[in-house]
């Protein structure tokens, strides 16, 4: 047999070339002319959610936003009425919408065939949803770069300046006598500290994080973080107490980042525990992942500050950066798989949860 199988039967043709439709990684919707749908494949049944039968015969703006059913459908009766082309032929971006109601950007392309009098459109549709992530998360990356490069710049010139003034500020304190004085100098002692960990946050927050990810021990990390903090959670009269899960105590992270980033929310629940209390570090196994939990029964956070805590330079703190919370939840979101949630209600205190992977042979995988 020459050139491969040749098929004497039209029939034969159509169930090969249906075949492959059905079974291609695209996304088929063919249409009529009045826009009712002939053919839907296997994968448009997975990027749109929706059964084949629930389709089959259905207006095609079901599948569409409002805001492009009205535009597909002009398209559509100028090409019937006129046979120019605007889509045909073109990839085109549009908004569509899944069963659930959720609205994700897609590309489509459209072809026109032409049978028995009848015009037919095949849309070859694209999810675009990881296409456009991944173009956000470039843009942002670039961003940063350059800001980071920015602050470099920035960072470096005031930094030389400020180590001067706080000095000298010091050394004038040990020598004056008049108390009113001397409280002007120490007024300008804490701000040039002030400024000084307002450089290095900023030094955090833009320049582009190297993570070293490595098989991370929770509970030996946890240990020496709450060894730093101990002595003034003492002072203070709060306890913080330990709960670690078995299962649940061995990740993939950057270590010294992720002790930050616990510095950090422990030192902002003793800092909602004036009066006393109890901070609670506990671990569990969560679909295939570990999460690390830090809670308080601290005041809690009002709703309307709730909104702006991830926000750079906001803060309600007197002495505070407003850049703790921020560079935390960066860190662990450029951590691979990492999540930051925080939850809190005013009166009832804070519970933030960190999910991280699991180590590789970790228990928490089986």
């Amino acid at each position: 047999m020459k050139h491969g199988a040749v098929f004497d039967s039209q029939d034969k043709h159509f169930e090969v070339l249906r075949g492959a439709v059905e079974n291609t990684n695209e996304a088929f919707v063919t249409i009529d002319q009045d826009s009712r749908v002939v053919l839907f494949n296997r994968a448009a049944e997975r990027v749109f959610g929706y059964r084949r039968e629930e389709v089959l015969g259905e207006d095609f703006g079901m599948l569409l936003s409002p805001m492009c059913e009205g535009g597909h459908r002009q398209a559509v009766d100028r090409y019937v009425a006129t046979r120019r082309p605007t889509l045909i032929g073109h990839e085109t971006e549009l908004k569509v919408i899944r069963k659930d109601g959720q609205t994700f950007p897609a590309s489509i392309s459209f072809s026109v065939a032409e049978i028995d009098g009848q015009l037919f459109f095949t849309g070859i549709v694209r999810d675009l949803t990881e296409h456009k992530a991944l173009e956000r998360q470039v843009l942002q990356s670039e961003r940063l770069a350059a800001l980071g490069q920015a602050m470099a710049e920035i960072s470096h010139e005031i930094k030389n300046p400020l180590i001067m003034i706080g000095g000298f500020a010091r050394q004038l304190l040990g020598k004056l006598k008049d108390d009113k004085d001397r409280a002007k100098l120490r007024i300008i002692a804490e701000e040039v500290a002030r400024l000084e960990r307002l450089l290095v946050g900023l030094r955090d927050l833009y320049r582009p994080q190297q993570l070293f990810v490595e098989d991370v021990d929770l509970a030996l990390l946890l240990a020496e973080v709450v060894a730093l903090v101990e002595d003034e959670a003492n002072r203070q009269g709060v306890a913080i107490q330990v709960e670690l899960a078995p299962e649940a105590t061995l990740a993939r992270a950057d270590r010294e980042k992720l002790k930050q980033v616990f510095l950090n929310l422990i030192k902002n629940s003793l800092e909602a525990l004036p009066g006393g209390g109890a901070i609670t570090i506990s671990t569990r196994h969560e679909a295939g992942r570990i999460e690390v939990l830090v809670a308080d029964g601290g005041e809690g956070i009002p709703e309307e500050v709730r909104k702006h805590v991830f926000s750079p330079f906001f803060t309600t703190k007197e002495q505070g950066t407003g850049l703790g919370l921020c560079i935390s939840k960066r860190i662990i979101d450029e951590h691979p798989g990492g999540t930051f949630v925080l939850e809190s209600r005013e009166g009832e205190g804070t519970v933030v949860t960190i999910g991280l992977v699991p180590c590789s042979g970790s228990p928490a995988r089986l």
